[in-house]
């Protein structure tokens, strides 16, 4: 039987740790419905960028602040205590470790690093890259918006070497990531598609959409994608079919 091909595009930003939660439970059912259930499906996976928190309220090189502080102050400290305590379920029902602590980044550096990696390794590469920047931000409490941090983990990941290029170089393999995030290069691209997406009306994420027709917004479980790609499989779904969806005008944290 051939195998149908499921479409997944997700859009999603570093800073919001339901992001996190949605690629960790997605990529858990992708893998459940492949190896347990052997569903006749395969799947073609591509994150697009999205930010939060916009440039102007804070930039990449502005003076680095606390991340509880900044959150406390942007949504409340009321919806933030209680997204706190959802996302500390989670992460202790998963044994996850995800602390929200360390600085607040600006994502827009690790969104070009993910669709370089895109550009270079599709999307095996790309979800190696996205994995760890969320694990480098909300594990390790580490600062996404820091050159050095982020060619740690484009070198980790086989993407790029970290160190910068010599001057004088006859080779043509890919630029090393201390000369990729130090330039422009993506800027604009992932510019315009998070301006895309407002356009589209996103204004919170994650949003992950599937064969183009249904989006599926909201932090979900993986049974919630399971039994969606179990319809899929089994030909069930029609673009009438009711679909998962959670609060997509709402700030994730």
């Amino acid at each position: 039987m051939t195998a149908r091909v499921v479409k997944l595009t997700v859009i999603t930003d570093f800073v919001c740790a339901n992001c996190f939660i949605t690629e960790h439970e997605l990529l858990n059912a992708i893998t459940y419905c492949k190896d347990t259930l052997n569903l006749p499906l395969s799947f073609e996976l591509e994150h697009l960028p999205f930010r939060l928190i916009s440039s102007t309220c804070l930039s990449e090189n502005t003076p680095k602040v606390d991340k509880r502080t900044f959150m406390t102050q942007y949504i409340g400290k009321e919806k933030f205590t209680k997204a706190e305590a959802a996302i500390n379920k989670w992460a202790e029902e998963k044994r996850v470790p995800i602390k929200l602590h360390g600085v607040m980044s600006q994502s827009t550096r690790a969104h070009r690093l993910c669709q370089k990696a895109y550009k270079i390794g599709g999307q095996h590469l790309q979800v190696s890259a996205l994995c760890a920047v969320f694990k480098a931000y909300l594990e390790h409490c580490e600062d996404i918006a820091d050159n050095s941090v982020l060619a740690d983990v484009a070198q980790k990941v086989g993407m790029m070497t970290k160190d910068q290029a010599p001057a004088i170089s006859f080779s043509h393999s890919h630029p090393q990531a201390l000369d990729f995030l130090e330039s422009d290069e993506l800027e604009k691209e992932v510019n315009d598609m998070c301006e895309s997406a407002r356009l589209k009306g996103i204004t919170g994420v994650p949003v992950t959409i599937i064969d183009r027709k249904w989006a599926v917004t909201g932090s979900q479980s993986s049974d919630v994608y399971i039994q969606i790609f179990k319809k899929l499989a089994a030909g069930t779904c029609s673009a009438s079919s009711p679909m998962p969806s959670g609060p997509v005008d709402e700030i994730c944290t």
